[in-house]
C-alpha cells in the first residue's frame, strides 16, 4: 500500500504541483489511513471497501478528533481514491459518498488598531536586530502577508519607489501594496542594516536572522511573540494575527472583499467573508450596547 500511497504523491507533485506542506498533509493522513487498514486485514489499498473507509471515519471521529482534522483527512482520502479511478486503478470512487462532518467556524482573533500600534511601536531603538524587526512587522501589517511569504521575500521583491510587493507561488503571483510607515521602515532596514546582518552580502534574501542567514518562521515568531509582551498584549498572538487584523481592520473601514481577497490572495472568496462576518458582528455588539430600544 506504501508503493500506491508513493505513487499518488509522487502524482501531486509533478502533475498538480502541490505544495511541499501539502504534500506533506497528504503523506500524515494517508499513513494513518494505510495503517488502519492493515489493522483490518486490508493488504492493498485497491481493495478496500466502502465499509472500510467508512469505518475509518467512524475511527477518527469516536477518538475525538477534531472536526476540521475529520474532514482534513476526507479529503485526503477522496484524492487518493480519485486518483486511483482515473488511472483505472479501482472500478469505482469509493470515496464519493463520505460526507465532511460540520465545522463550527471560529472567527480569527484580531487585535484592535491600539494594540497594532503598540507592537509596531516596540523595536524603537537603533541597533540593526531593532530596524530589521520594525521593518518585518510594520511590512506583515502592511501587506496582510503569511510569515512564509514575509520570510521568503528577495530584495527584487520591493518596489519601493511605487510602494508594494510581489508576491510569487508555485502557480501565480500578486502584488501587494504598502504605505509610508512600512516604506520608511524598510529603506532605513536596507540602507543601515541589512548588509550587515547578512553572512553573505551577494545573497538576495530580504530579511536574515542575527547569525546571517535567511529568518526563519519559528524565529520571526519569537519576535512576535517578544514584542507582543513588551507591549503588554495579553492575547497569545502570533504572526497570523497580524494577517488576521490587516484583514479586519481593511473590511471595518470600508474595503471592498474583491480588493481584500486579491491581496491575501485567498482563492475563495468565501474564506474572506468571514471578515465582513466580523465587522457585522462589531456593529451589532454596538448597536445593542448603545441603542435605547436595542
Amino acid at each position: 500500500m506504501e508503493n500506491t500511497i508513493e505513487e499518488f504523491l509522487n502524482y501531486l507533485r509533478e502533475v498538480k504541483k502541490t505544495s511541499a506542506n501539502t504534500e506533506a498533509s497528504y503523506r500524515r493522513d494517508l499513513t494513518k489511513l494505510v495503517k488502519y487498514l492493515s489493522m483490518q486485514g486490508v493488504d492493498d489499498i485497491t481493495k478496500a471497501t466502502t465499509v472500510n473507509i467508512q469505518s475509518y471515519v467512524l475511527y477518527l471521529e469516536k477518538n475525538d478528533f477534531a472536526a476540521a482534522t475529520v474532514s482534513r483527512n476526507i479529503a485526503s482520502i477522496k484524492s487518493l481514491f480519485h486518483y486511483l479511478f482515473k488511472e483505472g486503478r479501482i472500478q469505482e470512487d469509493i470515496s464519493e459518498k463520505l460526507r465532511a462532518p460540520k465545522i463550527e467556524k471560529k472567527l480569527p482573533e484580531v487585535l484592535t488598531t491600539e494594540e497594532v500600534n503598540r507592537l509596531l511601536d516596540q523595536p524603537r531603538g537603533g541597533s540593526l536586530k531593532e530596524i530589521r524587526d520594525r521593518a518585518m512587522l510594520e511590512l506583515l501589517y502592511a501587506t496582510g502577508i503569511r510569515v512564509s511569504e514575509l520570510i521568503g521575500l528577495n530584495v527584487n521583491d520591493v518596489n519601493l519607489q511605487v510602494g508594494y510587493i510581489i508576491i510569487r507561488d508555485a502557480h501565480k503571483e500578486r502584488v501587494v501594496p504598502f504605505g509610508a510607515p512600512a516604506k520608511r521602515a524598510l529603506v532605513e532596514y536596507l540602507r543601515n542594516a541589512r548588509v550587515q546582518l547578512l553572512s553573505d552580502t551577494t545573497s538576495d534574501v530580504l530579511f536574515a536572522n542575527c547569525q546571517g542567514q535567511p529568518m526563519s518562521r519559528q524565529g520571526f515568531w519569537k519576535i512576535v511573540k517578544y514584542y507582543a509582551k513588551k507591549a503588554g498584549i495579553t492575547s497569545d498572538i502570533t504572526p497570523h494575527t497580524l494577517r488576521h487584523s490587516f484583514a479586519a481592520h481593511l473590511v471595518e473601514n470600508g474595503a471592498d472583499l474583491r480588493s481584500v481577497q486579491e491581496m491575501l490572495g485567498h482563492s475563495d472568496i468565501s474564506t474572506t467573508q468571514i471578515y465582513a462576518n466580523m465587522t457585522q458582528n462589531k456593529i451589532r455588539e454596538v448597536y445593542v450596547k448603545n441603542f435605547p430600544r436595542g
